[in-house]
């Protein structure tokens, strides 16, 4: 059976603490993984504040997995589960072309390469990191030569 690329969406309530978080993604990526699946990526977005609000609740802690399936019967199996847990306002699962996924990660990767050139060009001046500005206040302290 050919595998597909799935994207889920979760909103957790936010007022839970970081452990409880972490176990119900945990449990989430180990249900994924106990039926075949593969994990692709697992990106915390993090606390946030809804569009509007969802069980009297106006923010939340967003996440969202991509994993490879070959069995279907278990997205809706999740939806299900999702839907059951309290602790988790909203889900959403997309199915994603591999086209889809081979795009979304060319572009993560060249993100990625330009953040780390970025980087080099402010020391490669000389500045230590510094700004021109606080460089040139060093140079504006020092002694000079007319000062008699």
């Amino acid at each position: 059976m050919e595998k597909r690329f799935y994207e889920t969406t979760f909103i957790v309530n936010s007022s839970l603490d970081d452990d409880h978080i972490d176990n119900i993604i945990k449990s989430v990526e180990d249900m994924i993984t106990k039926a075949g699946g593969t994990i692709v990526s697992t990106e915390r977005i993090g606390r946030r504040r809804l569009a509007y609000p969802i069980a009297k609740r106006n923010n939340g802690y967003y996440v969202s997995l991509e994993y490879e399936l070959a069995d279907p019967s278990l997205v809706a199996k999740m939806e299900r589960t999702f839907h059951h847990n309290e602790d988790i306002l909203r889900a959403l699962t997309l199915t994603l072309s591999p086209r889809e996924v081979a795009a979304k990660h060319n572009r993560q990767a060249e993100a990625a390469m330009q953040t780390k050139q970025a980087e080099p060009a402010s020391t490669q001046n000389g500045n230590n990191g510094e700004t021109p500005a606080a460089v040139e206040s060093d140079a504006g302290d020092a002694p000079s030569k007319n000062a008699d």
